[in-house]
């Protein structure tokens, strides 16, 4: 894990440096609410709005090696950029222009994971989204381990508001039905 920590304080630092807004979201997130659980990379969301991708992802893959061929047409396609550290861990930089996601990075808060290892890390409820919106058997064990491990300290109204609109978008309205029976439990 430590190298995953160097990792993030590495990318972290860049960020900062340049008054970049972002936060720590993924695997690194549900040790922070969740469990204590290996994780493969660092993933974070970076706010660069619509139209300023390219400048974001070329200083980006100036300081780190992509992890994939074409990284600006791939970044600019998908807005997600796969760098790596200098110590080899993976980075997933995903891009967000959106309102949810502006809110995700203002709700960020400072986690100590280890003595130096400080980073801006998303709030449960917006963790919970995020899981509950990729939908996969992993992300709701996530889900679940973070309601038992944050008890009643999960604000299931703010989970619940944000995620409808997204549901809808996704045409999955399982998945606020699913949070509902959850918030209730």
């Amino acid at each position: 894990m430590n190298q995953l920590y160097q990792a993030a304080l590495e990318v972290s630092g860049f960020m900062q440096a340049r008054k970049w807004k972002f936060c720590i979201i993924g695997g690194m997130a549900v040790i922070r609410w969740g469990e204590q659980r290996q994780t493969q990379d660092v993933d974070l969301t970076l706010l660069t709005g619509f139209g300023e991708e390219e400048i974001f992802a070329q200083a980006l893959l100036d300081s780190f090696a992509s992890r994939t061929a074409n990284a600006m047409e791939f970044v600019l396609r998908n807005r997600v950029l796969l760098v790596k550290a200098s110590n080899g861990a993976p980075l997933d930089i995903s891009f967000g222009a959106f309102p949810f996601e502006e809110r995700v990075v203002r709700r960020a808060t400072s986690f100590e994971f280890a003595p130096g290892y400080v980073f801006p890390t998303c709030s449960a409820e917006d963790l919970i989204v995020m899981k509950s919106f990729a939908g996969r058997l992993r992300d709701w064990q996530d889900v679940e381990m973070i309601k038992v491990r944050q008890k009643n300290r999960i604000n299931w109204k703010l989970v619940l508001r944000e995620i409808q609109p997204l549901a809808m978008l996704k045409e999955a309205p399982e998945i606020v039905e699913r949070l509902s029976k959850l918030a209730k439990s």
